[in-house]
């Protein structure tokens, strides 16, 4: 312990300002969190580990307790507990560098408030800090741990999708289970996360699982979770994404895909709010709002007898339609130029400018693929355009079917022919989407069956494959 942690005895409560103690067995550490917390206007005691701790906390008596996971002595998971014993109205931050969504878990269901992954900056724990204070300020329960989540931005510029936006983000801050409705490519996730980052719930995870990516039987352990020894494989005790979720928000995606048997057992978990893991004993509470997105008419599934109808209405609280890229003409050159952009950064090369010919003929195509067929025309865009501006030559070109994955050579690019830079793209676009080529192809712009031709050609050439990057 250093001198200035022992000038501060355990002893000292008279500083009427709110008090926080900080227990961490790193010397360095446990310095800094103290002088940013000096430095926010709390009143700080510093503890080597959690023993050290336990001693300081009836007299110390403080209103938070920011801990380190592995300690000697007592772990975080442990003095959590005895936190919880001896001051109950105590908040409780864990930090940890070994963290995954497990020990999340454990600690929520012990009584920690926030949970932050090492190493974080000192402005995350002071929004941290402040989050949690403003929060029992206003009565909000303090009893969720964290999911750090990516706040990005839906661009539009389309007075119809403005409106929706300005529409969702009232019903936003309501706990209403929100369905989104689109065709493939059109940004529902996106859409489902803007819901949850202004949301109450934004500070808490945001999980998503794919209905269409796993087999049924996965699909159902993916979700609801399993114990050990529930069926062949089940090796070890799996948490299923509803638990993950637990105070945040759950993105059921393509839940159409999803059979009828599943189906069942997710409306008993959306009605109870209780899951029950595969070979589990005791149903397990979960607190969460659901998000369910779809690419078909849903009370069409229902009438033809593929989705329940009484999960149907259980999910069609709010439901929210979101138009294709084709009617939102306003929007293309915008997303075009943000495409371009992120392409350039990516692949290393200089920003290409995107000429309004260009601009202009992309407005002009159907973009069956939508959004996601527009990110993937404009990287081979700058791709092909090397250190000149995009033409519209470099665009697919303007014609009623499917879009070509690639137009005819328009000039060799510095990294390889045309051919193999299709035979890249198409590679990387399957294993974004673990080999789905029902997705791949809608990614693309192109119907399965040119898929289908495209991957023959390439095993028939017996050219080798460059590396394709996941």
């Amino acid at each position: 312990m250093s001198d200035r942690e022992k000038s501060n005895p355990i002893s000292e409560i008279g500083d009427e300002r709110e008090r926080i103690l900080i227990v961490d067995d790193d010397p360095s550490m446990r310095t800094a969190l103290m002088e940013t917390v000096k430095r926010l206007g709390y009143s700080v005691q510093g503890a080597v580990d959690g023993m050290d701790a336990i001693e300081r906390i009836a007299r110390f008596r403080p209103w938070m307790v920011l801990t380190d996971l592995k300690m000697p002595r007592l772990n975080g998971l442990e003095l959590i507990k005895e936190v919880r014993t001896r001051a109950p109205q105590a908040t409780i931050v864990l930090m940890t560098a070994y963290g995954d969504i497990e020990t999340a878990v454990e600690a929520m269901k012990l009584g920690a408030s926030e949970y932050l992954l090492k190493p974080f900056s000192m402005d995350v724990l002071e929004r941290v800090i402040s989050n949690l204070k403003s929060g029992r300020e206003d009565g909000v329960p303090l009893d969720h741990p964290p999911h750090p989540t990516e706040n990005r931005a839906f661009l539009t510029q389309d007075p119809g999708m403005i409106r929706l936006l300005s529409t969702i983000e009232g019903v936003a801050a309501s706990q209403a289970t929100v369905l989104i409705q689109g065709e493939s490519g059109t940004g529902k996730e996106l859409l489902a996360r803007f819901i949850h980052h202004r949301s109450p719930r934004a500070h808490r995870p945001f999980i998503a699982v794919n209905c269409a990516a796993l087999p049924d039987g996965l699909l159902e352990s993916e979700l609801f979770g399993h114990e050990r020894g529930a069926f062949t494989g089940a090796l070890i005790r799996k948490i299923g994404k509803f638990e993950m979720a637990h105070t945040g928000t759950l993105l059921l995606d393509e839940i159409s895909e999803m059979n009828l048997s599943l189906q069942a057992k997710l409306l008993r978990v959306l009605q109870e709010r209780e899951v029950d893991r595969i070979g589990g004993r005791d149903p397990v509470s979960v607190n969460i709002r659901v998000i369910a997105t779809t690419n078909r008419a849903l009370y069409r599934e229902v009438e033809q007898g593929r989705f329940r109808e009484d999960l149907y209405y259980r999910i069609n609280v709010f439901p929210v339609t979101v138009p294709p890229l084709r009617e939102r003409a306003m929007d293309i050159p915008l997303l075009a130029r943000h495409f371009v952009s992120q392409s350039a950064s990516r692949n290393g090369v200089a920003q290409p400018t995107l000429l309004d010919s260009a601009s202009a003929h992309l407005q002009r195509l159907v973009w069956k693929g939508n959004v996601r067929e527009l990110e993937n025309v404009m990287e081979r865009a700058v791709l092909l355009a090397g250190p000149g501006p995009i033409l519209p030559e470099h665009c697919p070109p303007e014609r009623s079917g499917e879009t070509p994955v690639l137009s005819a050579p328009l000039q060799q690019p510095a990294n390889g022919s045309l051919w193999e830079m299709e035979r890249e793209l198409i590679f990387k676009t399957l294993a974004r989407v673990k080999d789905n080529r029902t997705h791949a192809a809608k990614e693309l712009g192109i119907s399965i069956r040119t898929l289908r031709n495209k991957l023959r050609e390439y095993r028939e050439t017996g050219r080798p494959l460059s590396i394709i990057a996941p």
